[in-house]
This record gives structure tokens, C-alpha cells and sequence, in this order.
């Protein structure tokens, strides 16, 4: 009971303190709405191409040419408009100076084909379908010899599109409101390190250490309660950051919505051991709260809060950001249960280690 009635006390007092609320929740719903609107095309991943200009001159037999010209009407489909050259214009020329995105010379011999580096993508587009092409005429050219008669239906077998736009797994990639309300989300709760390092020390500078020692509590039950408390009233904070990106910014959560939950408990569990641990560290609230700033920081560069990290692989995975934002998304968009099963494990573990040393510290001392 006597846990309980601390818990309690301790819910009531980070209550009142509206000024942390406010940072604890109108903070990353700000920096959801500001992130995720000014960096949105940064996970845009769908790219467009205008329509692309292609000079050509034929220099070639007469079967060649229709098949040439058949492949022309079919690559209109996709984009790629094919002009004859006239005779007044230069098609090197013309590429060179930009008006065409490629020049393509057909001749007995074979395709020459002239490009601009400045139009990379178009141009490799182009080569591409033309590659296409040719392995396909060369088959045709091959059957002409044994069956001449099935030419005419090879050649026109395939009147599909030469390009075909596909997208993997499209559905199931963050965007940027998606993924900044999982970082800021992971990133509040490690802030909350902060707090946890005034837990213990917050009453030794208010006096009142000395009243809870002489008081019929045990040690471990003021502990307890005090932590009790304060995750409590954290995990509210962050149901309250979920469920306002969820249903006001229209956030992907998931649907392991409970999972997600108690990942980001045993979260808040690991930033106020970490607090307490440091607090019980250092001698002076100045070095707790540079030491547990630093680590926030630079959390958060390499965590992949305030951009993607990429794969998260590499010496970055020491970074608990790393982790849980790595764990959440592959939770939320692959249901990956095993991963975000591990991420709670480092968690405890890492929780049980810094409260283990505020504990060893702790019976040192004389108080709280």
C-alpha cells in the first residue's frame, strides 16, 4: 500500500507541473506537424518523367525499317516519341544542344545510338527499350531462317508497353508524418531521463529526504513508488502524443496497437533508470544534466530522429533511438513481433543494469 500512496503522490505532483505536460506533449506534436509538413518530399518516393524526344535516321532494308517503325508506335505507349530526322537538322546536334533526349541512327550494321549525359535518366530509358529491340529483332532475324513465314508474328507478338512502372511495397513505407511521429514519439520519452535524474536528488534539494527516511517506509518502497509514479504518468503523456497523431495528423500506428505501447513502457522504463542511474553517479545535478543531455543529442543525430538513418546498421544500433525506432517500424509495417520483442528486452535489460547501480549507490549512502 505504502507503494501505491507514493505512486500516487508522485502522479499528482508531475501533474500539477503543466510546464513539463506541455513540453512532454504539445513539444513532438509541434515538431510532428512542422517535420513531417516541411520534409514530406524527402519520403516521396514517386518519381514522374516528362515525355521524352528521339531523333532517328534510317539508313536500312525495307523489313528492318517496318519493324523499326512498329517498335516506334509501341514505345509511344510509354512515353518515348520517335521523329524522323529531316534533312536540314544535325541529330548530334540536336541532342547536344538539348531538343531531343536522343539520336538514333538504324543501318544495315546496326543501331547507333547518340545521347546527352544531362538527360541521364530519359537517356537510359531509351537505350534500354532499344536493347529490347534488338535482341528481340535478332531472334526474329534468327527464326527467318529456319520458318520465315512466323517473322511477321514474332515481330508484332509483344505490342505491350516497353516500360512498365512498378513499385515495391509502396503501401508499407512510412511518410513523413508516419515516420517523425515515431521518432519524436521515442525521442520525448527519452527526455524524460531528465526528469528521472531529480527523482531521488529533487528531494534531497527540497529537504525532504529526511522526512521520508524517518517516516515508516522502507527505502525500497519510497523507490519503487517514485518510479512507479513516474512511468505512469509518462505512458499517459505518450498515449496522449499516439492518439493525437493518430486521429488528428492521421499517423500509421499500426495494428498491434498494444505492442507498441508496451514497447514504448519499457522505453520510459529505460530513460528513468538511466536518469536515476546517472543522478546517482555524478555529485552535482549540473554534471547529471550535462552527461544526460549529450546522450540525448547525440541519440537522436545518429537514432534517425530528425532524418532517416538508412538500414540502422553499424555502430548507430548502440543508440537507443536506433533501436526503437528500428523496432516500431518494422513492428508497424512488417509486423515483425519478433523485433519489437527484442527492443523490449534490451530495454528491461538496460534498465535493470542503471537501476542496479542507483540500488549498489543508494545503500551507500546515508538517506535517500
Amino acid at each position: 500500500m505504502n507503494i501505491i500512496a507514493i505512486a500516487l503522490k508522485e502522479m499528482k505532483s508531475d501533474l500539477r507541473d503543466k510546464r513539463a505536460l506541455i513540453f512532454m506533449i504539445l513539444f513532438p506534436l509541434a515538431l510532428v506537424l512542422i517535420l513531417g509538413t516541411a520534409l514530406s518530399q524527402a519520403f516521396n518516393n514517386d518519381m514522374t518523367i516528362d515525355d521524352s524526344y528521339v531523333l532517328y535516321k534510317m539508313d536500312t532494308s525495307n523489313e528492318e525499317s517496318a519493324a523499326f517503325k512498329q517498335f516506334a508506335a509501341n514505345a509511344e505507349k510509354s512515353g518515348i516519341h520517335f521523329k524522323a530526322l529531316k534533312k536540314d537538322q544535325d541529330g548530334k546536334k540536336e541532342v547536344k544542344e538539348q531538343r531531343y533526349t536522343a539520336y538514333v541512327e538504324v543501318k544495315d550494321q546496326g543501331i547507333h545510338l547518340y545521347g546527352n549525359e544531362e538527360n541521364s535518366i530519359e537517356f537510359n530509358m531509351v537505350q534500354g527499350m532499344l536493347s529490347t529491340f534488338v535482341d528481340k529483332y535478332n531472334v526474329a532475324m534468327e527464326v527467318a531462317k529456319v520458318n520465315p513465314q512466323q517473322v511477321d508474328n514474332l515481330l508484332r507478338a509483344s505490342k505491350h508497353d516497353y516500360i512498365q512502372e512498378t513499385s515495391l511495397h509502396s503501401q508499407k513505407q512510412p511518410n513523413s508524418i508516419d515516420y517523425y511521429a515515431i521518432s519524436m514519439t521515442t525521442m520525448i520519452v527519452l527526455y524524460g531521463s531528465i526528469s528521472a535524474s531529480y527523482l531521488i536528488r529533487g528531494e534531497r534539494m527540497r529537504n525532504t529526504a529526511n522526512r521520508l527516511v524517518a517516516a515508516p517506509i522502507k527505502t525500497a518502497e519510497i523507490f519503487v513508488g517514485k518510479i512507479l509514479g513516474t512511468v505512469l504518468v509518462h505512458a499517459i503523456c505518450v498515449l496522449v502524443v499516439i492518439m493525437s497523431t493518430k486521429y488528428f495528423f492521421d499517423a500509421n500506428w499500426g495494428d498491434h496497437l498494444l505492442l507498441v505501447l508496451l514497447m514504448l513502457v519499457s522505453q520510459i522504463l529505460f530513460a528513468i533508470s538511466f536518469g536515476l542511474g546517472v543522478s546517482y553517479l555524478t555529485k552535482t545535478e549540473a554534471a547529471s544534466r550535462a552527461i544526460i543531455m549529450v546522450v540525448i543529442q547525440v541519440s537522436c543525430i545518429v537514432g534517425g530522429t530528425y532524418f532517416q538513418n538508412g538500414s540502422g546498421e553499424g555502430f548507430v544500433n548502440v543508440s537507443p533511438l536506433t533501436w526503437m525506432n528500428n523496432g516500431l517500424i518494422k513492428l508497424i509495417y512488417t509486423n515483425d513481433i519478433g523485433a519489437s520483442l527484442s527492443v523490449i528486452g534490451l530495454n528491461v535489460g538496460f534498465s535493470i543494469l542503471f537501476l542496479g547501480i542507483a540500488i549498489v549507490l543508494l545503500r551507500k549512502r546515508e538517506g535517500l
